[in-house]
């Protein structure tokens, strides 16, 4: 195709998108706000997947034992718990490990452990265990107290099931919001285009005597819707990365443990599904408008 011909598909395009006047605003606001609520969405949930992961890293299984456990026995007892399925790691802690962890983490207070622990160790060996997936992690669980040696296994199951159900609602309720968003874009850039073929319908009837081929009167209408797209998709991208860098800063200032991802590692991934969105509400809106008002 001929440089010409695209330039005069971009000048028609253009001359469109001028003619709608309010039409048109509304379009490129409607794809704004649709493509900033998706932002919204996936910056959201790539930290809480992010989150998740740094929580699931820091969660493992304690598998306390029996009281009267024999370390003769150790070895043979850390092989059946690498035997378990999904089971990443595993490490034996024994009685004066785990005292002196413990006195560790209560400082000052230790005083009163020391004083219980005068009569003798409080603590039993424990095995901590590491799964490679957290959903598995009730199965592993039970399969370590099936152990002989094993009295007790402890984790923050409530952690891992209140996180993942976090996760999948706000993806939901965010898959939902987007859609219905999108179906408002859709529908308003079809509007503007079909006016604007309204608008120029006894120049496309000449057209049509003169020899025009469809494609070649489609073509500025679909550009068009492109553009609007495009458009949209700017202003999204820009406010997207104001607001998230902003927020990022303020967040780390005041809650520097919140684990949140950088901006320049979730934003350049947003700004390419953003500018993607707006290609295919542009060009859907206007393809929804070719097909029911332009008869060609």
């Amino acid at each position: 195709m001929k440089l010409s011909t695209w330039a005069y598909y971009f000048r028609e395009a253009w001359q469109g998108m001028r003619s709608g006047g309010l039409l048109s605003l509304a379009s490129s606001l409607a794809i704004v706000i649709s493509l900033a609520a998706l932002a919204a969405v996936m910056i959201l949930a790539f930290n809480l997947q992010h989150m998740t992961r740094v929580v699931e890293n820091q969660l493992q299984l304690v598998a306390y034992l029996v009281d009267d456990f024999d370390r003769v026995w150790q070895d043979e007892l850390m092989r059946k718990v690498r035997a378990i399925p999904h089971v990443k790691n595993a490490r034996f802690v024994t009685r004066e490990e785990g005292l002196q962890r413990l006195q560790e983490q209560l400082g000052s207070d230790s005083v009163l452990l020391e004083a219980a622990a005068e009569s003798g160790n409080p603590l039993p060996d424990a095995v901590e265990v590491e799964v490679d997936d957290p959903r598995y992690m009730g199965q592993v669980a039970a399969a370590l107290g099936r152990i002989q040696s094993v009295e007790e296994v402890a984790y923050r199951r409530d952690i891992v099931q209140r996180l993942t159900a976090l996760t999948d609602g706000i993806r939901t309720v965010g898959l939902a919001l987007v859609v219905l968003l999108a179906a408002a874009s859709l529908l308003t850039v079809a509007n503007t285009v079909r006016l604007t073929i309204y608008a120029r319908r006894r120049e496309i009837a000449i057209m049509k005597l003169v020899g025009a081929t469809n494609g070649f009167i489609r073509w500025p209408f679909l550009l068009e819707g492109i553009l609007f797209g495009l458009l949209g998709a700017g202003i999204a991208v820009g406010t997207a990365w104001l607001g998230y860098s902003w927020l990022a800063a303020r967040i780390a200032e005041g809650l520097p443990f919140v684990p949140l991802l950088p901006p320049d590692r979730v934003l350049f991934q947003v700004a390419q599904a953003l500018f993607l969105g707006g290609v295919l509400l542009g060009a859907g809106g206007s393809l929804v408008s070719l097909r029911r008002f332009l008869r060609v």
